[in-house]
């Protein structure tokens, strides 16, 4: 097999690039070279896919029997249709991962894969569905953007040779977002600690490398279409993820469970300050089993939480990214809601 994998240096490109390169495949990774450098064995080309000619040259380095497009996040679906224009001369399959967002109803609502879709046009352009100022309601913006980009993909290369990934949360090694790194970090400093809401909440995020692993057994596959790719409806809790966290980390840490209320009132924002928190019913409410089918495994949680905290503890870092400092609770609100709790 011969993949290019747009993006390829950071987080999931590079899981997606390392896992083929595993497994004896010839990889092309295409980006403007400001995350870092491929991994080893890869071949580079460097350019930016929203530059004509720079599409032009890229075809040029082709054929290839996959595309896998992990770079397109904050992507104009515009901008992904003239990328896959381009490619589709070259290319057999077109893997693009978009997200849980994409559906109408999340995260208010159980989603499977028959699920609605938000509105969004292949060929929009960054300003489609922002939102004019003062908007109270549902922020559907990023959801329609990567809907359309979805769109765009299947406008090119329909007919089963385009498969549409979409994860919800996201963890690993390299992660850059700084979900897990901030729940081991605080873990780590030990001490009583604020666990968010009811402690048997389920939970679906998914690790990387699983995530890499089935976006290529789909380029390899032949048959097309969308997979939602979480970890299986029940099979973790938020209190699975933070008595990993403590174990993983080795600390004192002792879990102090703050119920919903006394978290709202204490106006903590939800999915960041306490990152994985969030009251919506929907939003760990995602059917898989399309995914399982044609193959998708997820490893044991805690197996994900051990190895991102061997990877920061022993140095890692991650590609700088504006969405790590939005990430976790200042210490001076955690000692607010543990007075409110009471004693231990």
């Amino acid at each position: 097999m011969q993949i290019l994998v747009l993006g390829g240096t950071w987080f999931l490109g590079r899981a997606v690039a390392q896992e083929a390169l595993g497994r004896g495949w010839g990889v092309t990774v295409f980006n403007r070279g400001r995350s870092g450098a491929p991994p080893e064995g890869a071949r580079s080309v460097q350019g930016d896919r929203t530059v004509a000619a720079d599409l032009v040259q890229l075809a040029q380095q082709g054929p290839w029997d996959a595309v896998v497009d992990t770079s397109a996040s904050e992507m104009a679906p515009r901008d992904v249709l003239a990328g896959a224009r381009a490619l589709e001369p070259v290319a057999g399959r077109y893997v693009y991962v978009s997200t849980v967002n994409a559906y109408r109803g999340w995260p208010e609502e159980p989603l499977s894969e028959e699920s609605e879709l938000l509105d969004g046009p292949p060929d929009a352009d960054v300003e489609y569905g922002r939102l004019p100022e003062g908007w109270v309601g549902p922020d559907w913006y990023y959801g329609r953007q990567k809907a359309g980009a979805e769109r765009a993909v299947d406008t090119i290369f329909g007919g089963g040779r385009s498969v549409l990934l979409r994860p919800g949360v996201i963890l690993g090694p390299g992660e850059y977002v700084g979900r897990l790194p901030w729940w081991l970090t605080r873990a780590a400093r030990g001490g009583r600690m604020v666990a968010p809401g009811a402690p048997e909440k389920t939970i679906q995020p998914i690790d990387v490398r699983d995530v890499a692993a089935f976006a290529l057994n789909q380029a390899a596959a032949d048959l097309g279409g969308a997979y939602n790719c979480v970890a299986p409806i029940g099979r973790d809790t938020m209190r699975d993820l933070l008595t990993a966290c403590v174990l993983a980390t080795g600390s004192d840490a002792q879990l102090a469970w703050a119920p919903d209320k006394l978290l709202l009132d204490h106006g903590v924002q939800q999915w960041t300050e306490l990152p994985l928190w969030r009251t919506h019913k929907g939003v760990w409410s995602i059917q898989s089993r399309r995914a399982q089918a044609a193959g998708l495994v997820c490893r044991p949680l805690v197996e994900t939480v051990e190895d991102t905290w061997a990877w920061l503890s022993g140095g890692g870092m991650p590609v700088e990214h504006p969405r790590w400092a939005e990430h976790g609770m200042r210490s001076e609100k955690e000692a607010a809601i543990l007075a409110a709790l009471g004693p231990r």
